[in-house]
């Protein structure tokens, strides 16, 4: 049977643009719920890099009932094998598809939160350690999501994951070393008004490198700064479970009040540990394909017009010194038709509405990003 091309193509991105595997270098392949044939195409993209692939196969029925049943001597065991193996990756390349994304929603939460701790090493140790990159899988049930024919979100989602990042260097180069040059950030909203403060803080771009679909620049508040409201207008799924409205109060840097549709098993999440309460990432996203939210976070983090506020785990990359066993990244949209918004560096409207106002980052709007002819 002759595979889809497009999954030579996808294979062929991750294996090279995103990870640059070089000859010699071991990669994993962590295949969550997708078909045989681009685990495949991902093996033989890799060896035409000169690299070694290593592969494991993941199903989400058992690995539910894995954590739902087990406890902390297994997860230890688990954790000391994976880290032992991670540790001899130079890559990692996780593909994940969810025929039910809603697998993991009976899973305890105290049981969620074990896990998490006990293999947070495992987590450390790829992100920070490996060349890595994460790309969901198209499947019916994502196409749901998107409230889309399967056909039409297949369509889309390869059109999305092949764009050429490469266009976005500019903008993002630009955004980042704006980023790094800005004390105070003020964002105002429907429902928001946030000030904080990233003077001194790293700025990633992040275009195509390690998520597929790609499109943002991220950073890190300093811990204590963040003072104000944010009223979330994206659904999100944390552990399984469905939020909606999600609304945050900040003081002094901690979240001190939190509402929601669910908002019992929101404060159970952000009571997870110490760093739930702050924010380990400020993130701009800005892919002009993606418009609307589906419950993905690979996706959604990347919506044109959108920013993310993150509670909990703050990357290595732009340390603010927060550690948490979660890393919840949720979203609002500022494009005219999600009521829109401003994001103000030091006093001076970045993006208005969803568009990005400077001339040198006007290159991250959708006009530019998707015109091949502009330059």
């Amino acid at each position: 049977m002759q595979m889809d091309p497009r999954y030579g193509q996808l294979a062929q991105v991750l294996c090279g643009f995103s990870t640059r595997l070089k000859k010699g270098e071991k990669v994993l392949i962590d295949a969550f719920d997708i078909p045989d044939d681009f685990v495949i195409a991902l093996i033989r993209a890799a060896r035409d890099q000169g690299a070694i692939p290593m592969v494991n196969v993941q199903r989400a029925r058992i690995g539910r009932e894995m954590v739902k049943g087990g406890h902390a001597e297994q997860f230890k065991l688990a954790s000391d094998h994976e880290l032992t193996r991670m540790k001899k990756m130079q890559a990692y390349i996780a593909v994940r598809g969810a025929d039910n994304i809603f697998e993991s929603s009976d899973v305890p939460g105290a049981q969620a939160k074990l896990v998490g701790e006990i293999m947070r090493p495992v987590l450390d140790w790829r992100v920070n350690k490996t060349k890595w990159v994460v790309v969901r899988w198209p499947t019916a049930s994502m196409a749901q999501q998107a409230k889309m024919s399967t056909e039409a979100f297949t369509d889309f989602y390869f059109r999305v994951c092949t764009l050429d990042y490469s266009r976005m260097i500019p903008g993002m180069k630009a955004l980042s070393e704006a980023m790094m040059a800005t004390d105070e950030v003020h964002i105002t909203g429907p429902g928001t008004d946030l000030k904080f403060n990233i003077k001194g803080m790293n700025a990633i771009p992040c275009g195509g490198e390690y998520n597929i679909p790609d499109g943002e620049v991220f950073t890190a508040p300093i811990k204590d700064s963040v003072n104000g409201v944010l009223q979330y207008n994206c659904p999100t799924i944390y552990q399984g479970v469905s939020f909606e409205n999600i609304r945050l109060v900040f003081r002094k840097g901690k979240i001190v009040e939190a509402t929601a549709n669910n908002t019992k098993r929101l404060n159970e999440i952000l009571d997870t540990d110490g760093g739930a309460r702050f924010i380990g990432e400020f993130a701009i996203g800005f892919n002009p394909h993606i418009l609307n939210p589906m419950q993905d976070i690979l996706f959604d983090e990347k919506i044109a017009g959108s920013f993310h506020f993150t509670p909990g785990k703050c990357y290595e990359t732009t340390d603010n010194g927060n550690a948490s066993s979660i890393h919840w990244d949720m979203v609002c949209i500022q494009r005219p038709e999600y009521g829109g918004g401003e994001i103000r560096f030091d006093g001076k409207v970045i993006r208005r509405d969803g568009l990005f106002v400077p001339k040198a980052l006007q290159k991250l709007n959708p006009d530019y990003l998707l015109n091949q002819k502009a330059r």
